[in-house]
């Protein structure tokens, strides 16, 4: 390990760190839950994410609570993605069953993780400014997880609308050295006419209080050096003594502090949806959505915005042949900013619906700046409908 790359391993866990927890108070978390916006389900991922409006079986529990009362069976959902090269894991499980004529509930379960983080905290020399000889068995590896917990429920107050909502719990972790808890709710509604649909679900409408804390002994310092069992001079006070306190240690070697805990909040986030299906020849359907959320949280690069509202739209195509066979397209972001101009970032994706089964796929990722620089994304769902008759929906 070079000098260069031991410095940098370290700075990025003690960035990691620093990003996790903020010093005091309150702040805006603007990508407080951005590890649940990339979305789920390979065939609504493969439309482009315009699925607000669509949304009608147990991945519904993500985009719009409401449309579960459009399930008729019990129905279970698992996806995994590799993101940014395989360097971040996610991994998506659901459950949705009917249990009136009019009510319907969910859980959905999610995780987002980056392992094998590298810690150089006991392999670093500080006088030298370099990795300790046989520094490879002085290093550990941790993960930074962060996980989500949605239960949900849906029902239908008119024969055209229906209503939901999203109970959700998050913790996020870095290893020991930082975790945060939050809990927030979800309001949203349905309504179809016709072979037209539309949604609207306002996230996090309590807003998100995100509680950091911070773990100061999992930034011990090593401070004596292995090869002849004497401090380093980084460790030792002006008069020679070995200074007190592990923070008085970090802050002497690093020349940084032990972040302190602190709060973030998540704001709102308003999702508007459209779409429509109409048959088309013999047992063959069109589907399209339109999706735009409207954000007032300033993230204001690289996206429409009128001062700190910003609006995000999505679109999304489907053709269906013969009931079984699906082909999708979609584009899932719009950027505009300097230097790239306008970026559009499309999605394609397949799927095969059989008796109780479905498997999709999708592919995104393949335009612009990010394909070039983090890799593509590969995703692939599948739900299985447990189309039992003791199972069916009262009334149905």
């Amino acid at each position: 390990m070079t000098r260069g790359l031991g410095r940098s391993i370290f700075c990025s866990l003690l960035v990691l760190a620093l990003c996790a927890a903020p010093a005091h108070g309150q702040r805006i978390a603007k990508y407080g839950a951005d590890f649940l916006a990339g979305g789920v389900d390979a065939r609504a991922l493969g439309m482009g994410g315009a699925y607000v409006g669509l949304a009608n079986e147990v991945s519904a529990g993500y985009w719009n609570p409401a449309g579960l009362h459009a399930l008729s069976y019990p129905e279970l959902s698992y996806m995994h993605v590799e993101r940014f090269a395989g360097a971040v894991s996610f991994d998506y499980g659901a459950v949705a069953f009917p249990v009136t004529a009019q009510s319907t509930v969910g859980v959905s379960a999610f995780r987002s993780g980056v392992n094998d983080i590298v810690n150089t905290l006991e392999a670093w020399n500080p006088d030298r400014g370099q990795p300790l000889p046989n520094y490879e068995s002085r290093i550990t590896r941790f993960s930074a997880a962060d996980w989500a917990l949605f239960v949900s429920y849906s029902r239908q107050v008119s024969e055209r609308l229906s209503v939901g909502v999203n109970f959700k719990g998050i913790h996020r972790s870095i290893g020991d050295f930082a975790d945060a808890w939050g809990y927030s709710m979800d309001v949203a509604a349905r309504y179809r006419t016709g072979p037209y649909r539309f949604g609207l679900v306002v996230r996090d409408l309590t807003t998100m209080l995100q509680s950091w804390s911070v773990n100061p002994s999992a930034f011990e310092v090593n401070c004596i050096n292995p090869i002849d069992e004497e401090p380093f001079d980084a460790c030792l006070n002006d008069d020679g003594s070995l200074i007190e306190g592990n923070a008085a240690r970090y802050e002497a070697v690093f020349d940084q502090r032990i972040p302190q805990g602190g709060t973030a909040l998540v704001l709102p986030v308003a999702r508007l949806g459209s779409g429509a299906a109409w048959p088309v020849g013999d047992g063959h359907t069109l589907t399209a959505g339109l999706d735009v959320d409207v954000a007032v949280d300033g993230q204001r690069a690289f996206a429409p915005n009128i001062g700190d509202v910003s609006f995000h739209p999505r679109l999304g195509m489907a053709f269906r042949y013969a009931g079984v066979v699906e082909l999708r397209g979609g584009l899932r972001r719009l950027q505009v900013g300097e230097p790239i101009g306008v970026d559009l970032t499309p999605s394609v994706g397949a799927g095969l619906d059989l008796e109780q089964v479905s498997v999709d796929v999708s592919f995104g990722d393949f335009a612009g700046l990010v394909a070039e620089d983090l890799g593509y994304s590969y995703r692939i769902s599948a739900q299985l409908r447990l189309e039992q008759p003791g199972l069916k929906r009262p009334g149905k």
